[in-house]
């Protein structure tokens, strides 16, 4: 089973669920900007959630299949076609050896993930598959890919069989298939352009003056184009702390909002680094961070503030969700 780059699109790369555990040691945990699609794709073909798939950025790239696969499409609407021929998103799709992947105008969002069952056959790095590109290791040769490259996948998993089998029975001449189930819209929204997303206060809120407080959940926000898998900078009110004291520097996660001394915020993305000495105005919570990683540059977003007990409600209802798609297919497919 492999997969052949025809054309790289602008940014492709093998990303999983991170690289954990390291970073007190200062490696970063990377991983899918939105691991909510990733998961959702790897479920829909019969892996394993943490298995590792492709991340495409707007303009996506060009892939052949040079053996059959099952996949799955998830996250950006980036108008993918096989063989020439719409294909649909969130659902399994068998597709035989030679067809082509290709995407077009992008309708919604900014990132789509692909997901083959069994993943690829890539050797790990500290126990992640996930490409991190600022040092250069992980995925494929440590870097986005290229026209040329061929990714060798691993093998499908029983789930993967079964799940292909009845597609495979009612193949076409077209050369792919897809399901006609998909999962509950709740987990395969369409991404917003701007988007209001919730976040908690975060250590260092008290430290900013109330107006600016009030300018951080009431005003827009835009991202500008200095916005990558690190973080985005932010475009909105001035928010000014009424003392420039120094801070010792902290840990920051994914979704921290830092504001500089400039005050223009700046907002951490999957490849943040591991500490950071600005003040944390804000944390972005866990169930909206799909809807922030598929976020273009120009696009506007609103904050809209929440206790700590509802970003955990927000988690746990997502999570239910997920392990509701993992027990539908299990059901259906396994027992």
């Amino acid at each position: 089973m492999s997969l052949s780059i025809l054309r790289s699109g602008l940014l492709t790369t093998v990303q999983d669920l991170g690289r954990h555990g390291y970073q007190r040691d200062g490696i970063v945990v990377g991983g899918a900007m939105d691991a909510t699609a990733l998961r959702v794709a790897n479920l829909l073909v019969g892996n394993p959630e943490i298995t590792a798939g492709l991340e495409i950025a707007l303009p996506g790239p060009k892939i052949r299949f040079e053996t059959a696969h099952l996949l799955a499409l998830t996250g950006a609407h980036l108008s993918p076609t096989l063989n020439g021929q719409p294909v649909g998103m969130n659902r399994p799709v068998w597709v035989a050896a030679g067809t082509e992947l290709a995407f077009g105008a992008p309708v919604a969002g900014s990132r789509a993930y692909l997901a083959v069952a069994g993943g690829f056959a890539l050797a790990p790095v500290l126990g992640s598959q996930s490409t991190y590109l600022r040092a250069g290791f992980g995925g494929f040769q440590g870097r986005a890919l290229q026209a040329g490259d061929v990714l060798p996948g691993a093998g499908s998993t029983t789930t993967g069989q079964r799940i292909a089998q009845p597609l495979a029975q009612r193949m076409p001449h077209s050369g792919w298939v897809q399901a006609r189930w998909t999962p509950a819209p709740i987990l395969c929204p369409a991404p917003h352009p701007n988007p209001v997303i919730r976040a908690v206060r975060g250590p260092e809120y008290g430290l900013f003056s109330a107006a600016s407080q009030r300018a951080f959940w009431h005003e827009p926000f835009t991202v500008t184009p200095q916005a990558d898998r690190m973080g985005y900078r932010l475009h909105g009110p001035a928010l000014a702390r009424p003392l420039e004291t120094e801070l010792l520097s902290s840990a920051v996660t994914f979704g921290t909002v830092q504001v500089p001394a400039g005050g223009q915020a700046i907002m951490l993305m999957a490849d943040r680094q591991t500490t950071g000495g600005y003040p944390r105005l804000a944390q972005v919570v866990t169930a909206d961070l799909s809807a922030l990683a598929q976020v273009r540059p120009g696009a506007r977003i609103q904050f809209a503030e929440v206790s700590l007990a509802e970003a955990q409600a927000l988690y746990l209802a997502q999570e239910r969700q997920l392990q509701g798609l993992q027990r539908g297919i299990a059901t259906v497919f396994v027992s």
